[in-house]
């Protein structure tokens, strides 16, 4: 291992899923779809990002991760959403790269993350939050199942964080920006890092194949999400129950032990929505955290779900474009839409209409979409620096686009990398135009 990196532990293609793995992955395939690989653990959300103490010399901006480049594009927040900088986020390609190749186990595990999640693609930036401080970018690294800090000044890895078993994914930072938490999606594991040295600080088991992580606004709790197996062919709705284990999984933030296990499945059954998966994706709640709204596997549309009552309110049905192959196994990871975003005054909620190829913004009292904004499979959807427009990455044109809030329309489309995924607010000091 490079002398620079201190570990916490001592062209574009189709866009039809890849659904036949190469020969040399099939046996990781076959571990994947029957469930988590053992592994030893390792050692032991607002809207915007947590904001800097005054007067550090900081400046807000957009940090847009370009999945399967493994780059990570520096935006200004707000306006016309200028490029400041790139940094690379797989600064060790090759020394993770002869890890891989020499570990059977490893190289199967990541051609089968290439072949299924990636859409035949490494994907090397899924998630990313900067420190408090605006000195480095942590990301998680889904083919490498890791968690690096890089330094923003040098490009530089500061410290890097294996997870358990072979992919890591979505994150989510704390309020107060000093804890990073991060699906390990095969191990069926959440951990919580400290995010100024990696040293992990807390896990927790979760349902199949954890996926998104938030935080309460007051930090005390944290909520994630598992989707269970995303990457097979069984994609008909009968076949549903084969996609495992999905929960809502509410832990407590300081001693990491679970205080509330929520499986919509029942509350939709309650609904009269039987149809629906129970998988659910991105989601976003209420300024007063009453409400929360989230997306489900194969469903164009957004359900209300009450907090205090446990019970759904109300699902929203948007439009599906015609276009749209109506073959479910051709939807990227079992997403019809994945991408949300609310308003900071909690009125409109902006809606990342993926394989639909679109985005819109909703009136949250009801629910009623404005005009749909052409996008290129839209794959995320965040929130500008001043709160007035919604910003989503179109992971098949690469670029993000911000679409106001106010009106619905779009202002204005930024070019990036390849395969914009996720777009997360950070920091970095004044006057940063990149590594040096």
């Amino acid at each position: 291992m490079s002398r620079t990196v201190r570990t916490a532990r001592t062209a574009r293609t189709a866009r039809t899923p890849v659904r036949t793995l190469l020969a040399v992955c099939a046996v990781a395939t076959a571990a994947l779809a029957a469930g988590p690989a053992s592994a030893s653990a390792p050692a032991a959300a607002p809207v915007s990002a947590p904001a800097p103490a005054s007067g550090t010399g900081l400046r807000e901006v957009l940090f847009v991760g370009n999945n399967w480049e493994g780059t990570a594009d520096v935006l200004a927040s707000t306006g016309d959403l200028g490029k400041i900088g790139r940094i690379n986020v797989i600064p060790d390609k090759e020394e993770r790269l002869r890890e891989i190749y020499l570990n059977p186990i490893k190289l199967g595990f990541f051609l089968g993350v290439r072949n299924t999640a990636g859409e035949g693609h490494d994907q090397f930036v899924d998630d990313m939050y900067t420190t408090p401080d605006g000195s480095a970018v942590v990301a998680s690294r889904p083919s490498f199942a890791d968690v690096v800090s890089i330094d923003v000044r040098t490009g530089r890895i500061n410290w890097r964080f294996p997870v358990a078993g072979y992919r890591s994914d979505h994150m989510a930072v704390s309020p107060d920006g000093t804890r990073v938490a991060v699906s390990a999606s095969t191990a069926n594991t959440v951990h919580v890092l400290d995010i100024a040295t990696g040293r992990q600080v807390g896990s927790f088991s979760t349902g199949d194949k954890p996926h998104e992580n938030t935080f309460t606004h007051d930090g005390r709790y944290l909520w994630n999400s598992s989707i269970g197996d995303v990457t097979s062919a069984l994609d008909a709705s009968w076949l549903d129950w084969t996609k495992g284990d999905r929960k809502i999984t509410v832990v407590d933030a300081q001693t990491f032990r679970t205080v509330r296990v929520i499986d919509m499945r029942e509350r939709l059954d309650a609904f009269g929505r039987s149809d629906l998966s129970d998988a659910v994706r991105p989601m976003s709640f209420s300024p007063d955290e009453s409400k929360l709204y989230f997306q489900v596997s194969f469903f164009n549309g957004v359900v209300e779900y009450d907090v205090a009552t446990d019970r759904i309110t109300r699902i929203k049905n948007l439009p599906q474009n015609p276009a749209t192959n109506a073959d479910r196994t051709t939807w990227v990871n079992d997403s019809r839409h994945h991408g949300m975003s609310m308003s900071p005054d909690g009125a409109k909620l902006c809606i990342a209409g993926t394989m639909d190829d679109y985005a819109t913004v909703l009136d949250r009292s009801t629910l009623a979409e404005g005009p749909l904004v052409p996008a290129d499979k839209p794959y995320w959807a965040t929130v500008d620096g001043d709160g007035t427009a919604c910003v989503i990455s179109e992971s098949g044109a690469d670029r993000v686009t911000a679409i106001d809030f106010a009106t619905g329309t779009k202002r204005v489309s930024v070019p990036v990398g390849d395969h914009p995924q996720r777009v997360r607010l950070g920091h970095v000091p004044a006057g940063w135009a990149g590594p040096q």
